[in-house]
């Protein structure tokens, strides 16, 4: 099988997965034992903590470690939300200012939040996704206590101004969170920039179930998991020691490789997208076309938008394994992406997109076979597009 779909999880790295195994065996030690065993998976810990914390340019004491990034997502919301809450705030509005794009880790909390009397500001996004900082600076006002926007779009792959958002978001004093789940490891990420940041080891090799949130010195969070003084209290629970441990190593390999790693994948993707405008007669692009994150590819197709789903089955039937727009919504493939239809693409056009998105083991092979087996696969769809007259040049 053919793997183009590396932003939904990456395979694991070999080397993560050595730098695991000890401590899935008889380095079993809890972190909080005082005895020899317990020293051992602490120190791993910290080491984990420090290659983590140096990924995003960081202190390693200002790293909490998470099951992965939704409850890192909902870790730094948590504070505003509980906000409202707060007796002294019982007459003050709160709000937290993010974007109509954002993953559902997100949203899902602040649309909690507002049930419960939060304001929430959702600005829009361009045709691109983007937003601007022109956006936030406007819609920071005297009440907003959080702005949360995402580094990098699971869907689409584009990439915000995020030095910009930054630097508004410092001028006004408001906490600037970002979901950089999809962008760290793959690109520069700069925690410095923002108050709160959130991480993912299966995102970038390492393996899944943990995750890392960063949190600026000075900013307060709320913690979701009482019971323990794990984390310096933000974060109760016996760790995961070979997880966490496997995050470190991920993280370590990520920053090394990085440059030459992204640059390679730059190089794939714009080969994809000039074979793949070239054979396909209505094959488009959606995103922006290079603010976007090094080996993602999200394409449409004018008129078979209906068939996205047949067309990723084509091709898993073929040997190569895609997705269809995000993949935390697969459990909705026939609704319409809130992120096309936030970017202006109509109920129809919004429920049809293909996600080609590479990593470390790609090829110049993978995509070859990509480039043979995606135009036969759009020729074998024949519902909208034949009657549109749309198909594979010739």
């Amino acid at each position: 099988m053919i793997y183009l779909d590396h932003n939904s999880t990456t395979p694991l790295e070999p080397a993560v997965l050595e730098a695991m195994l000890p401590f899935l065996g008889g380095r079993f030690g809890n972190p909080s034992s005082a005895h020899r065993l317990g020293s051992e998976a602490r120190c791993a810990v910290e080491e984990a903590r420090e290659k983590v914390a140096a990924l995003v340019g960081v202190e390693a004491r200002d790293v909490v470690f998470t099951s992965g990034g939704t409850e890192a997502n909902n870790l730094a919301l948590n504070a505003a939300l509980a906000a409202r809450s707060a007796p002294t705030n019982a007459n003050r509005s709160i709000r937290v200012v993010t974007t109509q794009i954002e993953h559902s880790s997100v949203l899902e909390p602040l649309a909690h939040g507002e049930a419960i009397g939060t304001r929430i500001t959702r600005l829009p996004v361009d045709a691109e996704g983007r937003v601007t900082a022109d956006q936030i600076a406007e819609a920071v006002g005297g009440d907003a206590v959080l702005v949360s926007v995402g580094w990098a779009n699971n869907e689409i792959g584009t990439l915000q101004p995020m030095a910009d958002i930054s630097a508004v978001c410092r001028a006004r004093r408001v906490p600037l969170h970002s979901d950089s789940v999809q962008a760290a490891g793959k690109l520069p990420v700069d925690a410095r920039l923002v108050d709160l940041m959130s991480l993912s080891a299966h995102k970038l090799g390492g393996p899944k179930g943990v995750g890392a949130l960063y949190v600026r010195r000075g900013i307060a969070v709320t913690p979701l998991l009482r019971g323990g003084p794990q984390e310096r209290e933000r974060r109760a629970g016996t760790e995961n020691v070979a997880g966490i441990v496997g995050f470190g190593q991920a993280a370590l390999l990520a920053r090394v490789e990085m440059g030459e790693e992204s640059a390679r994948l730059v190089r794939l993707r714009d080969r994809m997208v000039a074979a793949v405008t070239e054979q396909i007669d209505n094959a488009y692009v959606i995103g922006h076309p290079y603010r976007r994150l090094p080996g993602h590819l999200c394409l449409g197709f004018s008129g078979q938008e209906a068939d996205a789903i047949r067309l990723l089955f084509a091709l898993d039937d073929a040997g190569i394994a895609v997705s269809s727009g995000s993949a935390c919504s697969a459990h909705n493939a026939g609704e319409p992406s809130y992120v096309l239809t936030a970017m202006g693409f109509d109920t129809i056009r919004a429920r049809g997109s293909l996600r080609v998105t590479m990593g470390r083991f790609t090829s110049d092979e993978d995509i070859d076979r990509l480039l043979v087996a995606l135009p036969e696969a759009a020729e074998s769809l024949t519902s909208i597009a034949s009657h549109a007259g749309f198909g594979v040049r010739q």
